[in-house]
Protein backbone atom coordinates (compact mmCIF):
# COMPACT_ATOMS: atom_id res chain seq x y z
CA UNK A 1 0.00 0.00 0.00
CA UNK A 2 1.15 3.39 -0.96
CA UNK A 3 2.21 6.28 1.58
CA UNK A 4 -1.51 7.10 1.95
CA UNK A 5 -2.20 4.09 3.74
CA UNK A 6 -4.28 6.03 6.22
CA UNK A 7 -6.63 8.10 3.63
CA UNK A 8 -6.93 4.61 2.47
CA UNK A 9 -8.54 2.82 5.30
CA UNK A 10 -10.25 5.98 6.23
CA UNK A 11 -11.72 6.23 3.03
CA UNK A 12 -12.56 2.56 2.86
CA UNK A 13 -14.17 2.52 6.86
CA UNK A 14 -16.34 5.42 5.35
CA UNK A 15 -17.89 3.71 2.40
CA UNK A 16 -17.87 0.44 4.41
CA UNK A 17 -20.00 2.39 7.01
CA UNK A 18 -22.36 4.45 4.28
CA UNK A 19 -23.30 1.26 2.51
CA UNK A 20 -24.35 -0.29 6.09
CA UNK A 21 -26.23 2.33 6.74
CA UNK A 22 -28.25 2.68 3.38
CA UNK A 23 -29.11 -1.19 4.40
CA UNK A 24 -30.06 -0.73 7.94
CA UNK A 25 -32.06 2.30 6.24
CA UNK A 26 -33.95 0.19 4.18
CA UNK A 27 -34.67 -2.18 6.77
CA UNK A 28 -35.82 0.01 9.14
CA UNK A 29 -38.33 1.35 6.32
CA UNK A 30 -39.51 -2.36 6.19
CA UNK A 31 -40.30 -2.49 10.09
CA UNK A 32 -42.00 1.30 10.55
CA UNK A 33 -40.90 4.70 9.18
CA UNK A 34 -40.03 5.59 12.82
CA UNK A 35 -37.45 3.29 13.37
CA UNK A 36 -35.49 5.11 10.89
CA UNK A 37 -35.05 8.26 13.55
CA UNK A 38 -32.66 5.84 15.60
CA UNK A 39 -30.95 4.57 12.51
CA UNK A 40 -30.46 8.14 11.24
CA UNK A 41 -29.07 9.10 14.68
CA UNK A 42 -26.56 6.76 14.63
CA UNK A 43 -25.70 7.37 11.05
CA UNK A 44 -25.31 10.99 11.45
CA UNK A 45 -22.90 10.67 14.35
CA UNK A 46 -20.69 8.38 13.22
CA UNK A 47 -20.39 9.56 10.01
CA UNK A 48 -20.20 13.62 11.54
CA UNK A 49 -16.41 13.00 12.14
CA UNK A 50 -14.26 11.07 13.93
CA UNK A 51 -10.51 10.13 13.47
CA UNK A 52 -10.71 6.69 12.48
CA UNK A 53 -8.00 6.12 14.87
CA UNK A 54 -8.98 2.55 15.66
CA UNK A 55 -9.30 1.42 12.16
CA UNK A 56 -5.87 2.60 11.70
CA UNK A 57 -4.40 0.96 14.44
CA UNK A 58 -6.59 -2.15 13.40
CA UNK A 59 -4.48 -1.82 9.86
CA UNK A 60 -1.39 -1.14 11.45
CA UNK A 61 -2.21 -4.33 13.32
CA UNK A 62 -2.63 -6.67 10.50
CA UNK A 63 0.47 -5.41 8.51
CA UNK A 64 2.57 -5.70 11.76
CA UNK A 65 2.25 -9.77 10.98
CA UNK A 66 1.69 -10.59 7.60
CA UNK A 67 4.56 -11.21 5.22
CA UNK A 68 2.13 -11.38 2.30
CA UNK A 69 -0.92 -8.97 2.77
CA UNK A 70 -4.26 -9.16 0.88
CA UNK A 71 -7.33 -7.90 -0.49
CA UNK A 72 -8.99 -10.27 1.55
CA UNK A 73 -7.41 -9.14 5.17
CA UNK A 74 -7.28 -5.74 3.62
CA UNK A 75 -11.44 -5.98 3.32
CA UNK A 76 -11.75 -7.58 7.02
CA UNK A 77 -9.72 -4.82 8.32
CA UNK A 78 -12.12 -2.27 6.71
CA UNK A 79 -15.09 -4.05 8.26
CA UNK A 80 -14.08 -4.76 11.84
CA UNK A 81 -12.88 -0.93 11.26
CA UNK A 82 -16.33 0.32 10.92
CA UNK A 83 -17.71 -1.92 13.31
CA UNK A 84 -15.11 -0.25 16.16
CA UNK A 85 -16.49 2.81 14.95
CA UNK A 86 -19.73 1.85 15.85
CA UNK A 87 -18.87 0.72 19.10
CA UNK A 88 -17.35 3.91 19.71
CA UNK A 89 -20.90 5.46 18.66
CA UNK A 90 -22.53 3.80 21.09
CA UNK A 91 -20.01 4.19 24.16
CA UNK A 92 -19.77 7.93 23.68
CA UNK A 93 -23.84 8.47 22.86
CA UNK A 94 -24.20 7.18 26.52
CA UNK A 95 -21.23 8.76 27.62
CA UNK A 96 -22.53 12.39 26.40
CA UNK A 97 -25.67 11.62 28.50
CA UNK A 98 -23.60 10.52 31.29
CA UNK A 99 -22.13 13.46 31.52
CA UNK A 100 -24.47 16.02 30.65
CA UNK A 101 -22.28 16.77 26.97
CA UNK A 102 -24.56 18.90 25.09
CA UNK A 103 -22.23 18.56 21.85
CA UNK A 104 -19.80 16.15 20.41
CA UNK A 105 -17.55 16.55 17.12
CA UNK A 106 -18.59 19.99 16.47
CA UNK A 107 -22.18 19.14 16.51
CA UNK A 108 -25.07 18.49 19.29
CA UNK A 109 -24.82 15.16 21.05
CA UNK A 110 -27.50 12.53 20.13
CA UNK A 111 -29.79 12.91 23.43
CA UNK A 112 -29.17 17.04 23.02
CA UNK A 113 -30.49 16.55 19.16
CA UNK A 114 -33.78 14.18 20.39
CA UNK A 115 -34.30 16.53 23.47
CA UNK A 116 -34.52 19.98 21.28
CA UNK A 117 -36.63 18.04 18.24
CA UNK A 118 -38.95 16.36 20.56
CA UNK A 119 -38.91 19.77 23.35
CA UNK A 120 -38.40 16.92 26.34
CA UNK A 121 -35.30 16.39 27.91
CA UNK A 122 -36.43 12.40 29.06
CA UNK A 123 -37.56 11.45 25.88
CA UNK A 124 -34.49 12.87 24.41
CA UNK A 125 -32.77 10.80 26.86
CA UNK A 126 -34.43 7.76 25.77
CA UNK A 127 -34.43 7.71 22.45
CA UNK A 128 -30.39 8.25 23.00
CA UNK A 129 -30.23 5.08 24.90
CA UNK A 130 -32.13 3.74 22.26
CA UNK A 131 -29.88 4.70 19.42
CA UNK A 132 -26.69 3.87 21.28
CA UNK A 133 -28.44 0.22 22.03
CA UNK A 134 -28.91 0.13 17.96
CA UNK A 135 -24.97 1.15 16.86
CA UNK A 136 -24.31 -1.35 19.39
CA UNK A 137 -25.88 -4.09 17.86
CA UNK A 138 -24.66 -2.73 14.81
CA UNK A 139 -21.13 -3.23 15.77
CA UNK A 140 -21.48 -6.60 16.76
CA UNK A 141 -23.42 -7.69 13.50
CA UNK A 142 -20.22 -6.27 11.58
CA UNK A 143 -17.53 -8.55 13.75
CA UNK A 144 -19.95 -11.37 13.04
CA UNK A 145 -19.32 -10.31 9.26
CA UNK A 146 -15.75 -9.85 9.70
CA UNK A 147 -13.47 -12.60 8.15
CA UNK A 148 -10.76 -14.16 10.36
CA UNK A 149 -8.58 -16.86 9.75
CA UNK A 150 -9.97 -19.96 10.89
CA UNK A 151 -7.18 -20.53 13.80
CA UNK A 152 -8.14 -17.09 15.18
CA UNK A 153 -11.88 -16.28 14.66
CA UNK A 154 -12.59 -18.01 18.22
CA UNK A 155 -9.76 -15.48 19.70
CA UNK A 156 -11.02 -12.88 17.86
CA UNK A 157 -14.86 -13.00 19.45
CA UNK A 158 -13.43 -13.11 22.58
CA UNK A 159 -11.04 -9.75 22.21
CA UNK A 160 -13.80 -7.91 21.00
CA UNK A 161 -15.75 -8.86 24.18
CA UNK A 162 -13.07 -8.44 26.74
CA UNK A 163 -12.33 -5.33 24.84
CA UNK A 164 -15.82 -3.79 25.25
CA UNK A 165 -16.20 -5.31 28.81
CA UNK A 166 -13.29 -3.61 29.64
CA UNK A 167 -13.92 0.27 28.28
CA UNK A 168 -17.58 -0.60 30.21
CA UNK A 169 -15.92 -1.28 33.56
CA UNK A 170 -13.67 1.73 32.99
CA UNK A 171 -16.30 4.03 32.41
CA UNK A 172 -18.14 2.95 35.72
CA UNK A 173 -14.39 4.09 37.49
CA UNK A 174 -14.40 7.48 36.00
CA UNK A 175 -17.87 8.38 36.84
CA UNK A 176 -17.02 7.22 40.51
CA UNK A 177 -13.38 9.90 40.07
CA UNK A 178 -11.57 6.28 40.78
CA UNK A 179 -7.59 6.67 41.57
CA UNK A 180 -5.18 6.57 40.40
CA UNK A 181 -6.62 7.62 37.11
CA UNK A 182 -4.35 5.73 35.52
CA UNK A 183 -6.15 2.42 35.70
CA UNK A 184 -9.53 4.14 34.60
CA UNK A 185 -7.37 5.63 31.45
CA UNK A 186 -5.45 1.09 31.07
CA UNK A 187 -9.39 0.40 31.03
CA UNK A 188 -11.62 2.62 29.26
CA UNK A 189 -9.24 4.36 26.79
CA UNK A 190 -6.26 1.99 26.33
CA UNK A 191 -8.78 -1.08 25.75
CA UNK A 192 -10.99 -0.06 22.72
CA UNK A 193 -8.13 2.84 21.36
CA UNK A 194 -5.33 0.69 20.80
CA UNK A 195 -4.46 -2.55 22.47
CA UNK A 196 -7.85 -4.12 21.65
CA UNK A 197 -7.98 -2.96 17.71
CA UNK A 198 -4.24 -3.97 17.46
CA UNK A 199 -4.83 -7.08 18.56
CA UNK A 200 -7.91 -7.89 16.45
CA UNK A 201 -5.56 -6.87 13.30
CA UNK A 202 -3.26 -8.98 14.33
CA UNK A 203 -5.31 -11.62 15.05
CA UNK A 204 -6.63 -11.22 11.05
CA UNK A 205 -3.30 -11.53 10.12
CA UNK A 206 -3.19 -14.83 11.76
CA UNK A 207 -0.40 -13.93 14.34
CA UNK A 208 0.92 -15.97 16.88
CA UNK A 209 1.46 -15.91 20.51
CA UNK A 210 5.09 -14.09 20.38
CA UNK A 211 3.67 -11.45 18.42
CA UNK A 212 0.30 -10.79 19.98
CA UNK A 213 2.30 -10.57 23.04
CA UNK A 214 4.68 -7.75 21.44
CA UNK A 215 1.56 -5.80 20.70
CA UNK A 216 0.50 -5.82 23.76
CA UNK A 217 3.74 -4.53 25.26
CA UNK A 218 3.18 -1.56 22.19
CA UNK A 219 -0.52 -1.05 23.05
CA UNK A 220 -0.16 -0.58 27.12
CA UNK A 221 1.78 2.26 27.22
CA UNK A 222 0.22 3.66 24.02
CA UNK A 223 -3.52 3.23 24.82
CA UNK A 224 -2.46 5.48 27.99
CA UNK A 225 -0.97 8.13 26.02
CA UNK A 226 -4.09 8.74 23.86
CA UNK A 227 -5.50 10.00 27.22
CA UNK A 228 -3.57 11.80 28.50
CA UNK A 229 -3.45 13.49 25.08
CA UNK A 230 -6.93 13.82 25.39
CA UNK A 231 -6.89 15.00 28.87
CA UNK A 232 -4.64 18.25 27.70
CA UNK A 233 -6.80 18.66 24.77
CA UNK A 234 -9.34 18.65 27.09
CA UNK A 235 -8.17 21.96 28.78
CA UNK A 236 -5.76 23.48 26.79
CA UNK A 237 -7.19 22.52 23.18
CA UNK A 238 -8.79 24.82 20.35
CA UNK A 239 -12.69 24.37 20.32
CA UNK A 240 -12.57 24.65 16.80
CA UNK A 241 -10.53 22.03 16.48
CA UNK A 242 -11.78 19.45 19.25
CA UNK A 243 -15.46 20.31 18.65
CA UNK A 244 -15.84 21.03 21.70
CA UNK A 245 -16.22 24.57 24.09
CA UNK A 246 -13.19 25.87 25.73
CA UNK A 247 -12.36 24.52 29.55
CA UNK A 248 -15.15 21.98 28.58
CA UNK A 249 -13.60 19.42 31.24
CA UNK A 250 -13.19 21.94 34.06
CA UNK A 251 -16.61 22.94 33.71
CA UNK A 252 -17.80 19.08 33.36
CA UNK A 253 -15.59 18.63 37.11
CA UNK A 254 -13.54 15.61 34.73
CA UNK A 255 -10.95 14.05 37.12
CA UNK A 256 -8.39 13.86 34.19
CA UNK A 257 -4.59 13.70 34.63
CA UNK A 258 -4.05 17.34 34.89
CA UNK A 259 -6.60 17.66 37.72
CA UNK A 260 -4.50 14.59 39.45
CA UNK A 261 -1.69 15.98 39.04
CA UNK A 262 -2.47 19.53 39.87
CA UNK A 263 -3.61 18.58 43.38
CA UNK A 264 -0.46 17.90 44.60
CA UNK A 265 1.19 21.06 42.99
CA UNK A 266 -0.90 23.79 43.76
CA UNK A 267 -0.59 26.33 46.73
CA UNK A 268 -4.02 27.34 48.43
CA UNK A 269 -4.44 30.16 46.42
CA UNK A 270 -3.75 28.65 43.46
CA UNK A 271 -6.32 25.69 44.33
CA UNK A 272 -8.95 28.47 44.90
CA UNK A 273 -9.13 30.00 41.46
CA UNK A 274 -8.86 26.42 40.35
CA UNK A 275 -12.25 25.96 42.41
CA UNK A 276 -13.79 28.74 41.38
CA UNK A 277 -14.22 26.61 37.63
CA UNK A 278 -13.70 23.22 38.21
CA UNK A 279 -16.97 21.32 37.87
CA UNK A 280 -19.05 24.48 37.46
CA UNK A 281 -20.85 24.82 34.87
CA UNK A 282 -21.68 28.30 35.30
CA UNK A 283 -18.17 29.09 35.42
CA UNK A 284 -17.55 32.41 33.72
CA UNK A 285 -14.75 32.41 30.75
CA UNK A 286 -12.41 34.75 33.02
CA UNK A 287 -12.48 31.89 35.90
CA UNK A 288 -12.39 29.40 33.00
CA UNK A 289 -9.08 31.21 31.79
CA UNK A 290 -7.75 31.62 35.19
CA UNK A 291 -8.14 27.85 36.15
CA UNK A 292 -6.14 27.34 32.64
CA UNK A 293 -3.18 29.55 33.41
CA UNK A 294 -2.92 27.82 37.02
CA UNK A 295 -2.62 24.85 35.30
CA UNK A 296 0.06 25.41 33.11
CA UNK A 297 2.06 27.75 35.47
CA UNK A 298 1.92 25.20 38.33
CA UNK A 299 3.73 22.61 36.02
CA UNK A 300 0.87 19.87 35.86
CA UNK A 301 0.34 20.49 31.91
CA UNK A 302 4.56 19.81 32.06
CA UNK A 303 4.15 16.83 34.09
CA UNK A 304 1.09 15.62 32.18
CA UNK A 305 2.93 16.24 29.07
CA UNK A 306 6.66 14.38 30.28
CA UNK A 307 4.15 11.56 31.53
CA UNK A 308 2.76 10.93 27.63
CA UNK A 309 6.46 11.55 26.82
CA UNK A 310 7.53 8.80 29.00
CA UNK A 311 4.50 6.19 27.54
CA UNK A 312 5.29 7.13 23.81
CA UNK A 313 8.90 5.94 24.69
CA UNK A 314 8.18 2.91 26.39
CA UNK A 315 5.79 2.06 22.96
CA UNK A 316 8.51 2.64 21.01
CA UNK A 317 10.74 0.47 23.01
CA UNK A 318 8.68 -2.36 23.06
CA UNK A 319 9.03 -2.50 19.22
CA UNK A 320 12.63 -3.24 18.70
CA UNK A 321 13.22 -5.54 18.81
CA UNK A 322 10.28 -7.88 18.04
CA UNK A 323 8.79 -10.16 16.16
CA UNK A 324 6.68 -8.33 14.11
CA UNK A 325 6.79 -7.51 10.40
CA UNK A 326 9.39 -4.36 9.58
CA UNK A 327 6.70 -2.65 7.32
CA UNK A 328 4.30 -3.08 10.01
CA UNK A 329 6.51 -1.54 12.65
CA UNK A 330 6.81 1.37 10.59
CA UNK A 331 2.93 1.63 10.40
CA UNK A 332 2.79 1.15 14.47
CA UNK A 333 5.64 4.16 14.67
CA UNK A 334 3.17 6.73 12.54
CA UNK A 335 0.27 5.72 14.67
CA UNK A 336 2.05 6.97 17.37
CA UNK A 337 2.98 10.14 15.79
CA UNK A 338 -0.71 10.60 15.12
CA UNK A 339 -2.02 10.17 18.81
CA UNK A 340 1.05 12.08 20.21
CA UNK A 341 0.64 15.18 17.75
CA UNK A 342 -3.33 15.32 17.22
CA UNK A 343 -4.68 18.34 17.77
CA UNK A 344 -8.31 16.79 18.42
Amino acid sequence: MSNSWTEQVIEGVNARLASFFADKHAQAKRLTPRAIELVEAVSEFTMRGGKRMRALAIYAGYRSVSQNPSDAGFEAVINLGASIELLQSYLLMQDDWMDGDDERRGGPATHAAFSRRFGDAKLGASLAILASDIAAGFAFELLHDTKFPARTAAAAHVAFTDMHFEVVCGQQLDLLGHEPVSLMHHLKTGSYTVRGPVRLGALIGDADEAQLAALERFGRPLGIAFQLRDDVLGTFGDSRATGKPAGHDLREGKNTALIAEARTLLSPQDRERLDQAFGRRDASAEAIANAVEVLDRSGARAHVEARLAAQLAEAREALHPSPLVNEGIALLHELMDRIALRDR
